[in-house]
């Protein structure tokens, strides 16, 4: 899980999580079966939620050729994915046209097995040890004319395990867990052995780097550094233009499967408010608009344009810090939920992007994908007659207007990055909400760059706003988030990712459990055990699944809002 909280910028500036997609539900292409505005009191009026938004459209009615010109909000410099610097969704953008991937997701998040480079793949015996065995498709082959073998998986597993520190990656997760990686039958037959069964096994080897690339922690760090050596999609590197800022790439006639219909894709990356200009100006044909409803706004009104939007894989949430002297108590915490009105903040923070934002009741999964089911139970509604009789019980007496326990005023700091008026608005609505149950909110906002350094890591605060990008495999990329804290080498406790420092030995036996169990419906209901747990410690206060807002030529084809849905580029192009 990945945090995000600068709004557009950060969609395309925040690291991913390199462990990502699987699940499912069955639903047709246009929408899933939850939605709804929240109302007030958080109640909820049924509503439909795009689970993606590409305009899909038969390859034989895409035109042959043209020019894709596709907006980024940065240039990036390390186009190694697994790498913790190029772990990107600007460098993802890029590479997944140009590198391959051992699984795709359809729009529900279920994951089969990429075709152009794997033909089978599934576990083939799971006593003493879980195995996974590959069959790889023969025909794919790298840039440089090698094939794509067995040895490719085994140089990734070898650098991105963890056991080298040389090798600067940006996840272990899965790969940790491997014990091997050898040949099968032939060269294009993979067996993964793992140490411990890990149900997420799907999530691993996209994208697939050449052994080349993982062979040195040298290679690894800096081979991929304003380079892209080789690669192994339906389009090739062609150029880098640091002055005007551009990346581009065009089809690959070695390319085994089918064709792409674009002849290529320039890349261009420019500020914020540049984007959006150079889109109505007739300059880029799509970029990610974000959450800004100005933009939304200026970019649906440009001639020739239309916003593909759908639900994305993220959601907006409240961190409480359970470290914090005011919210140590979990019944302060929880009642401090019940006196927040998330209906009205999610209609407050979705004003004018035409998004009918669902409540999400979940820590683990999005209401789009399978698994999803309201925890919340009593905290999932807004009560803040139920919050006064909480904190009255957890002995904060009100002397109107405010509450005091052993002579100190019931006081949280609710601490937003600076410039970002989305948290600023949010924060106004909690101190306003807070106040008529007799809690101080205090608002403090603290330079972008130190928001998480000096406050939200060191545990600097008592509640904070930002985004956590949800994945397909929402127990191994959220793990972290949600874990008891650990004794350092140092003996000190330390929480590492899980900024609402509160967590249980219950909450982690549940999460193993979940990541353990090769059955999928057994590792669902184990992730929704886990998940009401950890509404009772009340460590992350989800608020709605956040839309996609992509801006598009309503001439393209197979493009748009993908939500957990993997873009296919071949298939991406013009109809006029």
């Amino acid at each position: 899980m990945t945090v995000q909280w600068r709004g557009k910028a950060a969609a395309g500036s925040r690291p991913l999580p390199v462990v990502v997609l699987a699940l499912v539900l069955a639903l047709t292409p246009a929408a899933c079966g939850r939605g709804g505005a929240p109302e007030e009191g958080g109640r909820e009026k049924r509503a439909v939620t795009r689970a993606f938004d590409i305009n899909p459209v038969a390859r034989e009615r895409v035109k042959d050729g043209g020019t894709l010109r596709w907006g980024l909000s940065e240039f990036p410099t390390q186009w190694n994915l697994n790498h913790v610097d190029g772990n990107l969704a600007e460098v993802k953008k890029v590479v997944d046209a140009l590198m391959p991937a051992a699984f795709r997701t359809d729009e529900k998040a279920r994951p089969v097995p990429d075709a152009d480079y794997v033909v089978s793949a599934q576990v083939t015996a799971t006593n003493p040890r879980q195995v996974v065995t590959y069959t790889l498709n023969r025909k794919a082959r790298w840039s440089d004319g090698e094939p794509i073998t067995w040895k490719d998986y085994e140089a990734q597993w070898k650098a991105l395990n963890g056991r080298n520190p040389d090798f600067h990656v940006a996840s272990t997760t899965g790969y940790q867990d491997i014990t091997g990686v050898t040949r099968g039958k032939d060269d294009y037959e993979v067996r993964v052995t793992f140490g411990n069964p890990f149900a997420e096994w799907q999530s691993l080897f996209w994208p697939l780097y050449p052994r080349s690339a993982n062979a040195t922690p040298q290679a690894f760090n800096t081979g991929w550094l304003n380079r892209i050596p080789v690669t192994a999609g339906p389009f090739r590197f062609a150029s880098f233009d640091p002055t005007a800022k551009t990346v581009t790439i065009v089809r690959d006639d070695h390319w085994w499967g089918r064709r792409a219909k674009l002849d290529k894709i320039i890349y261009r990356s420019l500020d914020a408010q540049a984007l959006v200009g150079a889109f109505t100006n007739g300059e880029i044909d799509v970029l990610d608009v974000g959450p800004s409803a100005p933009d939304y706004a200026r970019v649906g009104s440009a001639r020739g344009a239309v916003i593909r939007q759908a639900a994305a894989p993220d959601f907006r949430h409240f961190t409480f810090n359970g470290d914090s002297p005011a919210l140590s108590d979990p019944r302060v915490r929880q009642a401090i939920v019940l006196g927040i009105d998330r209906g009205a903040i999610a209609r407050s923070d979705l004003q004018g992007l035409q998004w009918n934002g669902t409540l999400l009741n979940n820590h683990f999964y999005m209401n789009t994908q399978t698994g999803y089911q309201d925890n919340a139970g009593a905290l999932g509604r807004y009560d803040p007659a139920k919050a006064e009789q909480m904190l009255d019980a957890a002995g904060w007496r009100r002397a109107s207007p405010s509450r005091y326990k052993a002579g100190k005023r019931l006081t949280l700091r609710f601490v937003i990055p600076s410039g970002l008026q989305l948290s600023k608005s949010e924060g106004e609505l909690v101190r306003a909400m807070l106040q008529r149950i007799g809690v101080t909110v205090t608002i403090q906002s603290v330079p972008s760059d130190d928001f998480f350094t000096k406050y939200i890591i060191p545990g600097n605060f008592d509640i904070a706003p930002f985004s956590y990008i949800g994945t397909p495999f929402p127990i191994s990329s959220s793990y972290g988030t949600y874990a008891n804290r650990v004794k350092g080498s140092g003996g000190k406790y330390q929480w590492n990712a899980n900024f609402g420092r509160t967590g249980s030995p219950e909450i982690d036996a549940a999460m193993r459990r979940a990541a353990s169990d090769l059955d999928p419906v057994r590792a669902r209901a184990e992730a929704n055990e886990a998940d009401k747990l950890v509404w009772k410690e009340v460590n992350v206060l989800p608020l709605y699944q956040r839309p996609q807002n992509w801006g598009v030529r309503s001439n393209l084809a197979n493009i748009g809002a993908p939500g957990f849905y993997t873009l296919r580029y071949t298939d991406i192009g013009f109809t006029g």
